[in-house]
């Protein structure tokens, strides 16, 4: 194809493509207008003033579908992934090494604080507690003589100050055979149940020998982070509902009882910590919950997704005002599945058109789908 002919066909092409805008694209007449072009702002408003001159006539409205504006609050729901711990955890150890004689607790069972969970052989500890109260016993004696003898002074001050001293040595010494012979018997420091235990009587363990596992399950803590936008929000005592992953079904109630006091740089995530009861002992520690919260945050008009359509100048939508379409520019604040938060001029139960929008002009008159058309006068007047 030759050259003239090509230039030929890109400026027909060029000129339906500028027709097709001047004719269908919203907002042309403005544009048109805005460049000094009058003579084409002019032949698009034809359309519409033809169309406002038919419905004066007694012609048809535009039919279309509009939907009432309500309200929505932004960013007043917090949902969060935490994994749950339990309200206390210690890993019971031994003071000293030994031979483990025996177990007087089960896995599974409660056991209270102080309670003994297992021994160690403590024959050694035994005689030294023996020894110390037989050493006690004769300097208890040796004060009584003393204080006897002293009566008619066949003694002197100082020597019964010694005896003394001696006596109150030998109560030291059985104090400290005591202990350690106390601390043959491993006990747990808290309430809670007892773990799996991980080994069996007979076996030598250290300081350093877990002997068995306690929870206290009788509250459960869920950490849990949210984002940094909800740091100045999340307070402590505020409310939260948690959800089991496992159990969809069940719902607990409970309180923030932790925040962290920096932002994690990395996530860009806060720590926060929740309580909640466990009374009926259902829940384990290392669960998974989805944390909820509530936030009162600010109120937007909510229009349908299907109502925003965009110009020159931005978004807006068509709000039917007694019979009669009217631009509203609007600002989306939020996009939601089922709604858009918008920042505008609009009030709830406001009407928004949703279908039909391509029909539509400013000014123009509409009926709302399912309304009845008005009757038409005919030329006989009747």
């Amino acid at each position: 194809m030759s050259v003239w002919k090509q230039l030929a066909l890109s400026l027909v092409v060029l000129i339906a493509a500028a027709a097709a805008w001047v004719k269908f694209f919203p907002g042309s007449d403005k544009v048109l207008a805005s460049w000094g072009i009058e003579w084409a702002a002019a032949s698009t408003a034809k359309p519409e003033k033809a169309a406002t001159e038919k419905i004066a006539a007694g012609g048809q409205r535009t039919a279309v579908v509009a939907q009432a504006v309500t309200s929505a609050t932004i960013n007043d729901r917090l949902q969060a992934i935490g994994t749950g711990r339990a309200n206390a955890t210690v890993t019971v150890t031994p003071y000293t090494s030994g031979r483990l004689t025996e177990f007087l607790a089960r896995s599974g069972v409660r056991i209270g604080a102080g309670q003994v969970i297992a021994r160690l052989d403590s024959e050694t500890e035994e005689i030294a507690l023996e020894r110390a109260k037989v050493t006690r016993d004769d300097a208890a004696a040796k004060v009584e003589r003393m204080k006897a003898l002293r009566k008619s002074s066949a003694v002197t001050e100082v020597q019964l100050t010694e005896a003394e001293l001696e006596l109150r040595t030998g109560e030291l010494a059985v104090h400290d055979a005591q202990v350690a012979l106390d601390r043959r018997s491993v006990v747990s420091p808290i309430s809670g149940i007892v773990g799996i235990l991980p080994i069996e009587a007979g076996n030598y363990v250290t300081s350093q020998s877990a002997i068995a596992t306690v929870d206290d399950r009788s509250s459960i803590l869920i950490d849990f982070w949210v984002p940094e936008r909800f740091a100045a929000a999340v307070k402590v005592g505020a409310a939260i509902s948690a959800t089991p992953l496992a159990n969809p079904k069940d719902s607990y109630s409970g309180t923030v009882s932790a925040v962290d006091n920096r932002i994690d740089e990395k996530s860009r995530t806060l720590w926060v910590q929740a309580r909640i009861a466990n009374p009926a002992d259902f829940l384990r520690a290392g669960m998974s919950f989805q944390v909820a919260m509530q936030f009162p945050g600010d109120t937007y008009p909510a229009v349908s997704p299907l109502s925003v359509l965009w110009g020159t100048d931005g978004a807006f939508v068509w709000v039917v005002d007694d019979g009669k379409i009217k631009r509203v520019p609007v600002r989306i604040v939020q996009r939601n599945t089922e709604v858009v938060l918008v920042d505008a001029p609009i009030n709830s139960g406001d009407m928004v058109v949703t279908e039909g929008v391509q029909s539509v002009r400013e000014g123009s008159e509409v009926r709302m789908a399912g309304e009845n058309q008005p009757q038409a006068n005919n030329a006989s007047g009747s």
